[in-house]
């Protein structure tokens, strides 16, 4: 029996509606949730996702600015500018669009930011707040998406086993942090595992719940997971196909049409952990605009 899909489009528009009655709330308060991306460079993908974030905040009623800066831009200007925008009380939320280019640090850029408008979750300050369960934290936006898909979708990750693949400092690392927290929508027992780890198959084959960031085109095949597993993909990757209208397509760390026919629920690729990205970016502009006021 093929698994049931877990659609991040719709669970996403659902958090989006929820952020719209909150955001009307905010501004008949008289303060309006400010987002401000900055972009440098001219980096294709970058400029799509830029764009994405810019439709869903202005969809939300939301203050949705996107300063772009040319490739040349000397690192001096970009911190600069994170002054500027750290002082103004009309922007809460600020988002330096990665990656960077090569002459500048993003550590440096992303510890100049405020962390209290650091809606990426990334500030060494959010990570810190994240790891000791302090509510007023800013959780990276992907893992938290992951958070949101399991409890939207019926699999509350409470008492369950839980193996993360992948150990990154953007999904693997959060999510395990997330998920392990003694809290409503999480206390589940967490093994973070990865593409190093020694009999990675006798692993993954324990989860109950099995989240996949590892960042290789279909590493996890359907003899890897448990029967009935909830398997989250965070992956998305691009793979040559000749046949495809664009001459590649789009897969995930999981391979979808195995592991469709073991899994109890499955995200898909595209259309599972993507648009929960954007979603909970906006949920935590709100957030920042509610402490601030």
């Amino acid at each position: 029996m093929a698994a049931e899909l877990i659609d991040g489009t719709a669970i996403g528009k659902q958090i989006r509606g929820e952020l719209k009655d909150e955001v009307s709330r905010l501004r008949a308060r008289g303060v309006v949730p400010g987002l401000t991306v900055v972009l440098v460079g001219e980096d294709p993908a970058s400029q799509v996702y830029v764009r994405m974030k810019g439709k869903a905040a202005d969809e939300l009623g939301m203050k949705s600015d996107t300063i772009r800066l040319p490739a040349t831009t000397p690192e001096a200007e970009l911190l600069a500018l994170l002054d500027r925008l750290n002082a103004d009380r009309a922007v809460h939320g600020i988002l330096v669009q990665l990656p960077l280019p090569r002459h500048m640090d993003a550590a440096k850029v992303l510890l100049r930011m405020s962390p209290e408008k650091d809606v990426d979750g990334f500030h060494p300050v959010n990570v810190g707040k994240l790891v000791i369960g302090d509510p007023s934290a800013f959780r990276p936006c992907t893992p938290a998406g992951v958070q949101e898909l399991l409890l939207r979708s019926g699999a509350d990750p409470g008492g369950k086993h839980v193996v993360v693949v992948g150990r990154s400092l953007i999904v693997g690392r959060p999510v395990a942090n997330i998920l392990m927290q003694k809290a409503k929508g999480a206390n589940a027992t967490v093994t973070v595992a990865h593409t190093g780890t020694r009999d990675l198959p006798a692993m993954t084959r324990q989860g109950e719940i099995l989240v996949v960031a590892a960042g290789r085109p279909e590493v996890i095949t359907g003899d890897m997971i448990r029967p009935g597993a909830v398997v989250i993909d965070v992956g998305v990757n691009r793979v040559e196909d000749p046949k495809a209208e664009k001459g590649y397509r789009l897969v995930g760390d999981v391979n979808f049409a195995q592991a469709v026919e073991v899994a109890s629920k499955i995200t898909p690729v595209p259309g599972g952990v993507g648009p929960m990205t954007i979603a909970l970016l906006m949920r935590n502009t709100v957030q920042a605009a509610r402490q601030a006021a």
